[in-house]
């Protein structure tokens, strides 16, 4: 007999063998009475049948494999297996909801806390701050029970020691210790639900579905239509996305979430009674995303839902160059040379914050006009190039570009004296400046008439002067922003009626989402204004949100003729 045949002979054995085996043991648990029959058993039988997974095979591959290393990577299922998939997904949620169940509730936080407070130590000499010894700390820890066993750590009574003679530690202290674990926790529990695959991360899908959910739960937003949700949800995910993964991954560590602060702003959205002003400064508020959305649709001229080169430029005060905003097209993702609203959502977090690694790497990028990793003296001349048209648009004489070189090389400091990298520019603390400089004009004359210690401000003496690209002798208006901001009666209106004249705009409706915005309109004359003030600072200068009727916002900085 040859040797195929003894093969062939061999492997039809092994399978009568392994058939038998199968049969045996399906005999022998099947011929149990129904009730006789465990579930857990039953199924492990029938799962490993429909895998083709015989008992004698499993016992050696175990042997085999615990002998060398025991097993610690397991393959995610393939997605057309939809009962692996199944059986991973519910097991997961048995393991979270045991894990929710071993966090403290509000009662047994209750608890204590009362715990706390009839075992703080003596002496208190008429303090108002609660202390407890270490001691005391101990005899809370074994009446709190098993639940509250983790965080009675010495370890931790160490971190909170503070300059106490008597070695005591706040008791205020270690609770809102307490609290921020347990809410840690319940965050990573309720996010590591929306983890499909269960390694820790989120993808842009996860996160939106978070965020999704998470609206009914926060009153400040219980002003927005349901069809502004999907823009809010964009507006909301690309922000973690920005900054939380910069490489473009397509997805973020739980973790990364649960240590910046985006979230915690996110959930500060819970308070009904947040002040109007942290809403006008959290990114995630009603009023913040609304705002965003009405400048991109106020910029979509053609109402294509998406913003060519033309309609980016209009961008803020407009000053924007067109070099730089050619090279947001060439660098950024576009559908046939448009921007949707994902991509200008990045556009306007880089702009907002530039001080930020992430937003000096998404400008490094443009900025890098030959991929080297690296600015030289060729690239600083390509963009400034630009500023100097502007410049000279605005009838004012183009400043040296030799002289603006060197400045920005003094202010970097590179490694290299002919090179500015990516990293030069984050430790010099000065890349917004940089970048700044090179891209907006406005952003160059700010720079140009920065307070410097010794050197005043440039005067008026009279005569109307350009101020950030504003045409000379002409009378500007400007746009306050919600009726409410108490222009009318703001002090330089009582003291100089004739200074500044204040109307009431047409409350308008912003298009799509429903907000009303009430303008107030202050008009400046600046030949006027010379007759009252010295000197005059720009401190910011933006279009008005809303407005199709080329309004702005100034914040100015007056010193006034005694």
């Amino acid at each position: 007999m040859d040797l195929k045949s003894l093969l062939k002979n061999h492997l039809k054995k092994q399978e009568e063998r392994k058939l038998e085996a199968v049969a045996s043991a399906s005999t022998s648990l099947l011929s149990l009475e129904p009730e006789e029959q465990d579930p857990d058993q039953l199924f492990e039988y029938y799962y490993k049948e429909w895998k083709g997974i015989s008992k004698e095979a499993e016992d050696d591959k175990s042997k085999k494999s615990l002998s060398v290393i025991p097993k610690f990577y397991h393959k995610l299922p393939p997605e057309d297996d939809q009962l692996l998939q199944k059986l991973r997904e519910e097991s997961r949620a048995v393991f979270l909801q045991r894990r929710s169940r071993e966090l403290l509730d509000n009662d047994e936080l209750k608890n204590l806390w009362m715990l706390l407070d009839k075992h703080q130590s003596a002496p208190n000499h008429g303090g108002e701050e609660q202390l407890i010894n270490y001691e005391d700390f101990l005899k809370v820890a074994e009446q709190a029970g098993p639940k509250c066993r983790q965080y009675f750590q010495p370890s931790t009574f160490c971190k909170l020691l503070q300059n106490d003679p008597y070695g005591r530690i706040s008791i205020m202290n270690f609770f809102n210790y307490v609290m921020r674990k347990v809410w840690l926790h319940q965050t990573r529990i309720g996010l590591s639900l929306y983890d499909v695959t269960g390694q820790g991360y989120l993808r842009e899908s996860d996160l939106e579905n978070y965020i999704l959910e998470l609206i009914p739960t926060l009153p400040q937003l219980d002003g927005l239509e349901k069809s502004f949700h999907n823009f809010y949800v964009c507006t909301a995910v690309r922000k973690f996305f920005f900054f939380l993964d910069p490489m473009h991954t397509g997805q973020i560590k739980i973790q990364d979430i649960l240590a910046c602060s985006f979230l915690d702003d996110l959930l500060e959205l819970r308070d009904e009674e947040l002040p109007k002003d942290q809403q006008q400064n959290n990114w995630f508020s009603a009023p913040s995303a609304l705002r965003v959305y009405g400048v991109y649709l106020n910029l979509d001229k053609d109402h294509n839902g998406m913003l060519s080169k033309q309609e980016l430029s209009r961008y803020g005060m407009g000053t924007l160059t067109p070099v730089f905003i050619d090279r947001v097209f060439q660098e950024c993702l576009t559908y046939e040379g448009e921007m949707d609203y994902k991509t200008y959502l990045d556009f306007v977090l880089a702009l907002e914050n530039q001080k930020e690694p992430q937003a000096q790497h998404y400008f490094f990028k443009i900025l890098d006009i030959d991929g080297r990793g690296y600015l030289n003296v060729f690239t600083l001349n390509y963009f400034f190039r630009s500023i100097q048209e502007q410049m000279r648009q605005h009838n004012q004489e183009p400043v040296s570009f030799e002289d603006v070189k060197d400045e920005i090389f003094d202010m970097v400091k590179p490694a290299d004296p002919y090179k500015i990298t990516l990293q030069d520019l984050i430790n010099c603390g000065q890349g917004d400046v940089v970048t700044s400089i090179l891209i907006d004009l406005n952003g160059f004359w700010t720079y140009e008439n920065r307070e410097v210690p010794g050197k005043s401000a440039p005067s008026l003496k009279g005569r109307p002067v350009p101020i950030l690209g504003f045409p000379t002798g002409l009378s500007g208006s400007v746009c306050c922003v919600d009726g409410r901001c108490g222009c009318v009666q703001c002090n330089l209106h009582n003291l100089f009626p004739e200074l500044i004249s204040v109307t009431h705009g047409e409350r308008e409706r912003g298009r799509g989402f429903g907000h009303l915005c009430e303008h107030v309109i202050i008009k400046f004359d600046f030949a006027t204004i010379a007759r009252y003030v010295e000197t005059i600072f720009i401190l910011s200068w933006d279009k008005a949100q809303y407005s199709d009727r080329g309004l702005y916002i100034v914040k100015i900085k007056l010193s006034f003729r005694l």
